[in-house]
């Protein structure tokens, strides 16, 4: 699973020209499901990004995290995360999971997110949508979580 996170100022997406979600200062999560990723992925992601040390303290470092800062999430959508450029000029997205997967690890993902933290809002999936940011920072970071090979 990958997730693409943005420290932000503020954040929203819309649909058609309708707001669907919107937060202040916090982290916009652009998130993908991949072929073998399942709950257990997302769960470890979700983790991952809710203790990820990148708003300053008191001294300027990064050292809090969006749950230290009380800060929002905003996940959206995205299997273009997915996309292998290696064979030529058009990304393949083959590692993406399939639309009804991708959907349903998407929505498991919200859950889990809306009951680990207070402030969670979201895009639409599979939607055409806009996405404004002002990025704080900037900082951006690519998150990458794999799913574990049985052991024999």
């Amino acid at each position: 699973m990958h997730a693409l996170i943005q420290r932000v100022a503020q954040a929203r997406v819309t649909v058609a020209g309708r707001e669907t979600g919107a937060i202040q200062r916090g982290l916009l999560v652009l998130l993908c499901a991949e072929r073998g990723d399942d709950e257990v992925v997302a769960d470890r992601l979700l983790a991952k990004l809710l203790k990820l040390r990148i708003f300053g303290d008191d001294a300027g470092k990064m050292n809090r995290s969006v749950q230290d800062v009380a800060g929002g999430l905003l996940v959206v959508s995205q299997f273009t995360l997915a996309a292998d450029t290696s064979g030529g000029n058009r990304p393949s997205f083959t590692q993406a999971a399939p639309p009804d997967e991708g959907r349903r690890l998407y929505d498991y993902f919200v859950a889990a997110a809306r009951v680990a933290h207070p402030v969670v809002a979201t895009g639409e999936f599979g939607a055409d949508m806009q996405v404004a940011l002002i990025n704080d920072g900037p900082v951006t970071i690519p998150l990458r979580v794999m799913p574990v090979a049985p052991r024999d």
